[in-house]
């Protein structure tokens, strides 16, 4: 085992903010779920990224805010009738959202133009750094495109642009957590190839499962077919009506039953692949690696429980929000996974090197 000097930490109040910001961006995450679980994301009709932090302040601001929310499809067709103090419910969701998004890119950009004044950053980090804010910077237009399809000709928005949204903010929170990693003083472990393969293949099918539950969430696919092992009848679909959909791609992300039925291979996939990484790893006696992924298998496994306690109930607030909770905790472990394993430049080397086998 190679033991590489010990280093001081230079690193200490970057990582902090850093953990801080990842922190908001998870509960951002959960407040859009509740956003779109109470239908509340078209109930501000205009995008004032400044002004807009400023709720309605009188009685006249309040009714010229409900005026422009009955002017979209959404009102005449799912909510005409509503009140004012149901509209005003509706409203705090949607800007708390926004309020969030906007106290987030604060929290993200002052900090850094001190670190930055400060110096002491690497040319490196500070290229990551600014990646993620311009990221930070494009979710908010994402936000607003999102919106922008739910305000002419549909009742919500897209789901496309749903799950694009989603996406953008869980891949900006998975660089922060790699980030943060990658300045700690965590050991280099030299494991296996095929279970740095396996721990990537995992992160990657994470990914592709988070996006797929955007999409169920954009149909509120989770509300039909409310049956567990079986869907529609079956354990597998008929091929009949899982591809209705021409050009027959459109069923991957429009067909309410081919969107749950993937979610649900995809969970399935996720799980054995889970298992199969931890059973490898124990195997390997690869120490951290193996506690890495049992933890990462719980999760897993917990969250599987979570989408059908969520679906079996038609996808009430508690649990559902519970199951983007959890979500989020799985895309934090096999981010931290595939870390644990991945090469590191000689200015990410810290104190110890542990191979795959030795005590870690």
């Amino acid at each position: 085992m190679t033991t590489i000097p010990l280093q001081k930490d230079p690193h200490r109040a970057v990582r902090w903010w850093l953990v801080s910001v990842a922190a908001l961006i998870a509960l951002m995450v959960l407040v859009g779920g509740a956003t779109r679980l109470t239908e509340s994301g078209l109930s501000i009709v205009e995008w004032k990224p400044v002004t807009g932090s400023v709720p309605p302040l009188s009685e006249a601001q309040w009714t010229e805010a409900f005026e422009a929310y009955k002017k979209i499809p959404q009102y005449r067709e799912l909510n005409a009738g509503m009140n004012l103090h149901e509209f005003k419910t509706i409203f705090w969701w949607e800007w708390s959202h926004r309020l969030l998004g906007r106290f987030i890119g604060a929290a993200y950009l002052l900090p850094f133009l001190f670190f930055l004044w400060r110096g002491g950053l690497s040319v490196d980090l500070k290229r990551r750094l600014w990646l993620l804010f311009g990221l930070g910077a494009l979710q908010g237009t994402v936000g607003w495109w999102m919106v922008a399809s739910g305000l002419t000709e549909r009742v919500e928005v897209s789901q496309y642009r749903l799950a694009t949204h989603l996406s953008l903010a869980l891949l900006i929170f998975a660089g922060i957590v790699w980030t943060v990693r990658r300045l700690g003083a965590q050991p280099q472990i030299v494991a296996p190839a095929r279970l740095k393969a396996t721990s990537a293949v995992i992160l990657v099918v994470t990914f592709v499962q988070l996006y797929f539950g955007a999409l169920v969430a954009g149909l509120r696919a989770g509300r039909v077919y409310n049956t567990w092992p079986d869907i529609d009848g079956a354990f597998i679909p008929s091929a009949e009506r899982l591809w209705f959909e021409t050009p027959w791609w459109r069923n991957l992300f429009d067909n309410v039953l081919t969107v749950q039925f993937e979610h649900r291979m995809t969970a399935y996939l996720l799980f054995t692949l889970a298992v199969f990484h931890t059973i490898d790893a124990i195997g390997a006696r690869a120490g951290r690696v193996a506690s890495g992924a049992a933890l990462l298998l719980a999760a897993v496994s917990v969250q599987a429980v979570l989408g059908i306690l969520t679906l079996l109930n038609e996808v009430p607030i508690g649990l559902a929000l519970a199951h983007q909770a959890v979500a989020i905790v799985v895309l934090t472990l096999a981010v931290i996974q595939v870390e644990r394993m991945a090469s590191r430049k000689p200015a990410e080397v810290h104190p110890r090197v542990v191979p795959v086998g030795q005590p870690s």
